[in-house]
């Protein structure tokens, strides 16, 4: 069975860089404590590297 992660925006992108911004967006997240679960893949993760001081993340 394939592995989801819940990740949640928990901090604001204002302040952020413009490509920190984007990817922020890229994972599908709009509002602050706007949450999505996506599949567990090797660019999810690498997203969620790139922006997680902005982010909580929880395997499902």
């Amino acid at each position: 069975m394939d592995k989801k992660l819940r990740i949640t925006l928990v901090r604001s992108t204002i302040g952020s860089s413009p490509k920190q911004k984007k990817t922020v967006e890229a994972l599908g997240l709009r509002k602050l404590h706007h949450s999505v679960e996506l599949m567990d893949s090797p660019a999810t993760r690498g997203a969620i590297t790139k922006v997680s001081h902005l982010l909580k993340v929880e395997e499902l």
